[in-house]
């Protein structure tokens, strides 16, 4: 099983990201995806989530409006688009999968190794 994050980096206040999930060894379309993100001396937290199916999507309130996740299951992979950047949401990224729908890290079963977005002027 592995989960490949991507799309990382350094960008100013205001601007936007594209991360990006890649899946293997496992049946991605059976499994809910989601983001979270630890930033330094923080706990991990959850950022946004999507049912297996993509019907269903929730977000923390702190990127309502301002994130977006999505997923293909043709390729095996789960996205975050993120516009209008701040600097509070400098962190590691990761990417995890869940036989199941909910925000506790613990839950789930699998996770990536991490993106840094860093967000800086």
């Amino acid at each position: 099983v592995q989960l490949q994050a991507s799309g990382g980096g350094t960008v100013q206040p205001g601007g936007s990201l594209r991360l990006s999930c890649a899946a293997s060894g496992f049946a991605f379309n059976s499994y809910g995806m989601a983001w979270f993100r630890q930033a330094p001396g923080k706990e991990r937290e959850h950022v946004a989530r999507i049912t297996m199916s993509g019907g269903s999507r929730d977000y923390a309130d702190s990127v309502k409006g301002r994130f977006t996740i999505s997923r293909d299951d043709a390729k095996d992979t789960v996205y975050l688009d993120m516009s209008n950047l701040r600097p509070e949401d400098t962190a590691v990224y990761y990417c995890a999968a869940i036989r199941g729908y909910q925000s506790n890290p613990r839950a789930y079963d699998y996770w990536g190794k991490g993106t840094l977005v860093t967000v800086s002027s």
